[in-house]
């Protein structure tokens, strides 16, 4: 167990923006203080990326808390699992030396994706017009949320490790499925209702070890006083009720999905972490007011490897959004900002932040919730002298140069929150703090030091 420094703890990481903002490596980096990592919404939609010296590790179902061994990884009953994903993201952790074992819990409630929704979701989008198309990443996360709502045609893990009756039940799903798809999209994607049974059998038998009723775990550990971080998916411009509308994912992205998604009380987070970038990216389609369709997008683009960790889709790039970044922060309680990526906007001679939208010859301060009207947004910018040191070999906050130190105050201004942790590399080094983040991990690693 981590040692606890300090007061009550309990965190939730969570995305400003359109996922991909780096939460993974802040949960990993932020590991060494807490007793659970609960992944509390999505599915293998995500991709959190973590690199440990020369190691890369993608993550997509697993809490990224999973390289730490005194950390218990939590997925939570608000997650879709991919059973047959997660034993792939399993299997290749194994390889890198790296056991889920005890360290993994799976929630009981947790519903299973399984092929034909992933079927659904690409003969779906394949179908749509394509103006109207949502980008999906064709992970079946759409259509397995959809059968959440339905509830006939769920299927749980409680479902399956309640005994023998689950197979009949679910080839009847399957019957139904297939002739659905048909008439829908005229084909039913080749489903086979026998190998779908089989091969969710051999998944649920090695997997049954790890399942858990995780709503009693966390509420024991809370009760306990032990520090919970709940790892947030994709983001809050993302989120089914708040976000970009219909240019969304299909849960509560934010910290206000904890609850339900993770099953404790709303009065279990303290602190909200918000991770953005210092400069805006989007996967798929949708609105993205601070977009640049230019070189200087390109060079983002490149400078930034901004290519999907599931997909590999090239991401858009922008400026910083504040009016978006701000949105989230007063939505969610954001109480610390995490300005990420900021090495990437080396060499820059001068910098942009989007400050208001120009819509229709209305200045807007908030993105209004019609998706057509956001499009036709115009970014209203404001510029500021850019940096041309490495910043990848900065150590400490205070380091940073005067153009970047003031660059960080000029977001804090703008969307109200202060910014606690800024990013200048991907590696777990690359990360500075300040405040009680700082001085939490310098307590801990000192406590861990003389524990050892």
């Amino acid at each position: 167990m981590a040692t606890r420094v300090g007061s009550e703890l309990n965190t939730c990481i969570m995305g400003l923006a359109w996922g991909d903002e780096g939460k993974g490596k802040i949960t990993d980096l932020l590991c060494p203080a807490f007793d659970f990592v609960v992944r509390y919404n999505g599915g293998a939609n995500a991709g959190h990326t973590v690199c440990v010296g020369d190691r890369r590790f993608a993550l997509h179902l697993l809490p990224s808390g999973i390289l730490h061994q005194h950390v218990t990884s939590v997925i939570g009953p608000g997650v879709v699992v991919d059973p047959t994903a997660l034993l792939g993201e399993i299997d290749a952790l194994a390889e890198s030396g790296i056991r889920a074992a005890e360290n993994l819990k799976i929630s009981d409630r947790a519903h299973l994706v399984l092929p034909y929704h992933k079927i659904e979701d690409t003969l779906s989008e394949t179908a749509a017009d394509p103006s109207g198309r949502i980008g999906t990443t064709a992970r079946g996360i759409g259509p397995c949320y959809a059968d959440k709502m339905r509830r006939t045609s769920a299927v749980r893990f409680a479902d399956v490790l309640s005994g023998d009756g689950w197979s009949d039940r679910l080839r009847r799903i399957v019957v139904g499925k297939k002739a659905m798809l048909t008439a829908m999209y005229g084909e039913d994607g080749g489903l086979d209702a026998d190998s779908i049974v089989a091969d969710l059998g051999r998944a649920i038998e090695r997997l049954a070890d790890h399942v858990t009723d995780t709503t009693a775990l966390l509420g024991d550990a809370i009760g306990a006083g032990r520090r919970i971080l709940f790892e947030g998916a994709n983001g809050m411009l993302l989120d089914v009720d708040h976000g970009t509308y219909p240019f969304v994912t299909s849960s509560s992205t934010g910290a206000h999905g904890v609850a339900a998604g993770a099953g404790v009380p709303r009065t279990a987070v303290s602190h909200v972490l918000g991770v953005t970038k210092a400069y805006a990216t989007r996967v798929g389609s949708g609105p993205f007011v601070a977009e640049l369709v230019d070189e200087t997008g390109d060079l983002i683009r490149e400078r930034g490897h901004e290519y999907g960790t599931t997909t590999g889709r090239p991401r858009r790039c922008g400026w910083f959004d504040a009016v978006a970044t701000r949105y989230g922060v007063r939505l969610a309680g954001v109480t610390d900002i995490v300005l990420a990526h900021l090495d990437t906007l080396s060499s820059f001679d001068r910098v942009g932040i989007c400050v208001g939208y120009d819509c229709d010859g209305e200045i807007l301060d908030t993105p209004p919730a019609d998706a057509a009207r956001l499009e036709r947004a115009k970014p209203v910018l404001e510029f500021m002298p850019g940096w041309s040191e490495d910043l990848r070999g900065v150590r400490r906050f205070e380091e940073l140069p005067a153009t970047v130190l003031a660059y960080i105050d000029r977001v804090e201004q703008l969307v109200e929150a202060p910014v606690s942790i800024v990013g200048v590399g991907p590696e777990r080094t690359e990360t500075l703090l300040r405040g009680r983040w700082r001085s939490i991990l310098e307590t801990t690693a000192s406590a861990t030091a003389n524990e050892s």
